[in-house]
This record gives C-alpha cells, structure tokens and sequence, in this order.
C-alpha cells in the first residue's frame, strides 16, 4: 500500500513537472509575443509621428498655395495654370500621407489589440496556476 501511493505520489510529481514545464514554455512564447508586439507598436507610433510632420508640412504648402492663389486672381504673380497644378500635386501628396497615416494607426490599434489579448492569456495562465495549486493543497 505504501508503494502503491509512493508510486502515485512519483507519477503525480512527474506529472507536475511537466505541466511546469509547458506552462513555462507558454510563458515564454507570450512574453516573445508581448515583446515582439510592444517592438511593432513602437515603430507605428514613431511611423504615426513622422507621417504627422509631413501632414504638417503639406498643410503649410496648401496654404501658401492657397495665399498664392489668392495674389494671383488679385493680378500678382506667376500664372494661375501653374498655381493649379501646384496645389494639385500638393494635394495628391496630402491624400496619401493621410491614407499611409490612417493606414499605420489602423496598425497601431491592431497592435493594441493584440497586446490586450496577450494580458488576457497572461491573467488566464495565472488563473490556471492558482486553480492547480489549490488542488495540490487538497489532495
């Protein structure tokens, strides 16, 4: 009888172990992840930051633009063909710096996202440890 429970008492011990040893492993894969994430969240966000000065600076062109325009229709300056197209080009360069802006922080929120789920796994391994701790304490 005694070395029937000495050998349930190994046998739950290397089971123990085990279990250990993978939720370890898991642990280690979601701070991979959680690390590799905050890495790819960083780079959006200083992505996000440049994009912004280059809206900032193409909004500054716009309006010299739009100045230029007006001191043109008023009879100054080059000609209004050539104003056209300036602020056309602008234009174009501001749709696209915003839609590369939409673009990185439509990544950024995906990337957040993932992080939130990362802690919810997290929470989870930590309810899976204290649930089998206190059916160690029991048996």
């Amino acid at each position: 009888m005694v070395r029937t429970l000495e050998q349930k008492l190994e046998a739950k011990m290397i089971k123990d172990e085990s279990d250990y040893h993978d939720l370890e492993s898991v642990v280690q894969q979601v701070e991979q992840n959680l690390e590799l994430m905050t890495k790819h969240a960083v780079k959006a966000e200083i992505h996000v930051m440049k994009l912004k000065k280059v809206i900032n600076l193409l909004q500054a062109q716009v309006s010299n633009f739009k100045r230029e325009n007006e001191a043109l229709r008023s009879g100054q300056g080059a000609s209004l063909t050539m104003v056209k197209q300036n602020t056309d080009v602008a234009l174009q360069n501001l749709c696209m710096v915003m839609s590369n802006a939409h673009t990185s922080i439509k990544q950024l929120v995906s990337g957040a996202e993932t992080l939130n789920l990362v802690a919810e796994i997290l929470k989870s391994i930590d309810r899976i440890s204290e649930i089998n701790e206190v059916g160690e304490k029991e048996s």
